[in-house]
């Protein structure tokens, strides 16, 4: 067999490299892996490894960046993946302050962004900047409807609400006040704390003073304990209700007997065994539990990784689409991979079926959460 000159093969190298092979497709994200928010990132960082490492033909890198609850290194991780890794889209955060803090960067570098916190201001109101902004977890006013339903059927006539100093906090109260005066429930207390408080022993004072029939906690994660456990301590009888922001195991853990009880409303995927066979996500949301039981262990599955896996699903959908359109690593990709996006229709993922549209870019509707309560240790579906 005569060998070809080493030039000679060297062209047709680079021909067949130049050919049909593009760029790979590059994705940033940033979770809350530590800090008061870990219970929330760490299930999202771990979803990753699930995801799909090919799309479309092809190849999709993973860079995982941890911004430990902070706004300010969730910003920092945004510009670094994008000046830095040239990411075609980015993923993040686990909570509202980092999200909005991120998508500020990802509107001025036309980078489609994928959070998956649950306020709806992250997408809300629709306006040039967020144009470049989607998001998997549910909204607030999705959630607080199921809760205020919940508490008319259970007779319950006022109210206390205690929640995060911040844009999770203020959302959610801003969104169940809304919702609770339409259903002639009367709020009788407010109050907040901070991530990281300790104690929250004179809110509580404050709220148990009110008498409310109710009290609904409007945090996310392990801190959310804090209040229940206050209240369980200063010896509260009445219901207690928690946001969708507490959906984990670690929660569980650390509120242990203090939480039991609780009301609050779930995406499907938290309790996808105990779903009538005709839910249309139950199928999605028992593939995700299996793969992520099957790497990490039975029960280590929470709801905010699901969130990361909706986001896979949503990614999955749009870059075939968006390939058709430009070579990934370029303006052009980005802009055609967030018109896929805002184009998803009738796509089933673990907590929903997203639809979305110009002026919806979570596209959930109420198939995307059902109630819940802690029961023995676990999350049990209210029928």
């Amino acid at each position: 067999m005569k060998l070809k000159s080493a030039p000679a093969c060297a062209l047709l190298i680079a021909a067949a490299v130049s050919g049909p092979v593009l760029a790979d497709i590059n994705v940033g994200i940033s979770v809350s892996a530590t800090g008061p928010a870990a219970s929330l990132g760490i299930p999202e960082k771990n979803s990753v490894a699930l995801l799909p490492t090919t799309i479309g033909g092809q190849k999709v890198n993973y860079i995982v960046l941890d911004d430990a609850t902070d706004p300010t290194a969730a910003t920092k991780n945004i510009k670094k993946l994008i000046s830095e890794n040239k990411v075609d889209v980015v993923l993040g955060s686990s909570t509202t302050p980092n999200s909005l803090a991120m998508s500020d960067i990802a509107a001025e570098n036309e980078t489609p962004m994928i959070s998956m916190a649950g306020s709806a201001i992250v997408v809300e109101p629709m306006d040039a900047k967020r144009k470049w902004i989607f998001k998997t977890a549910q909204n607030d006013a999705h959630m607080a409807t199921a809760i205020v339903q919940h508490m008319t059927d259970k007779n319950v006539q006022t109210v206390a609400f205690i929640g995060f100093a911040d844009a999770y906090g203020e959302g959610w109260y801003k969104e169940f006040a809304k919702i609770a005066e339409a259903r002639k429930l009367k709020i009788v207390a407010s109050e907040r704390y901070q991530r990281n408080d300790t104690s929250v022993t004179g809110q509580i004072l404050k709220v148990m003073a009110a008498k409310p029939d109710a009290i609904l906690i409007g945090g996310a994660g392990t801190p959310a304990a804090l209040p229940q456990k206050a209240l369980k301590e200063k010896g509260y009888k009445g219901l207690i209700y928690q946001t969708h922001g507490v959906a984990n195991n670690d929660f569980l853990r650390v509120g242990g007997k203090d939480v039991e009880g609780a009301f609050l409303p779930v995406g499907p995927m938290v309790v996808a065994a105990q779903l009538p066979n005709d839910n249309p996500v139950k199928k999605t949301a028992l593939d995700y539990v299996g793969k992520y039981e099957a790497m990490y262990g039975k029960g280590s599955v929470s709801s905010f990784g699901g969130y990361a896996w909706d986001a896979g699903i949503l990614l999955n959908n749009a870059i075939p689409l968006a390939l058709k359109k430009a070579k990934p690593g370029t303006v052009e990709f980005r802009s055609a991979l967030r018109d896929a996006l805002e184009s998803s229709k009738n796509l089933a993922g673990a907590h929903g079926v997203f639809n979305m549209n110009a002026q919806d870019h979570q596209g959930l509707d109420q198939r995307s959460r059902v109630m819940a309560t802690i029961d023995k240790g676990t999350w049990k579906l209210v029928q």
